[in-house]
């Protein structure tokens, strides 16, 4: 028997860190409260403290320094591929014909 994982949105994740920052419960009673383990409160007062209101970015999507790096490190990939084409092509028409 499988069960469902839940999905939170990032304004409910974004909220219930505020919850336990603001409200005086202690953490134990904002997870009881909201129906979430205390375990993914804690994991996201800790994605909150180190991203700020970047933090919880969406599934399959990255903040926006990491983007920028991906997108860069594709784009570097590109321009290799292109520059060591000319080279190759040398290489194979230089080559003597049988």
């Amino acid at each position: 028997m499988s069960s469902k994982r839940r999905k939170y949105t990032r304004e409910f994740k974004i909220e219930a860190v505020r919850l336990v920052r603001n409200s005086g419960k202690s953490q134990r009673e904002v997870a009881d409260d909201l129906g979430v383990p205390e375990s993914n409160l804690t994991r996201w007062k800790k994605k909150y403290a180190q991203n700020g209101d970047d933090a919880f970015p969406g599934n399959g999507n990255l903040p926006p320094e990491k983007e920028c790096i991906r997108r860069l490190e594709r784009e570097n990939e590109i321009l290799r591929q292109e520059r060591d084409i000319p080279k190759k092509a040398v290489t194979i028409f230089s080559q003597p014909s049988r």
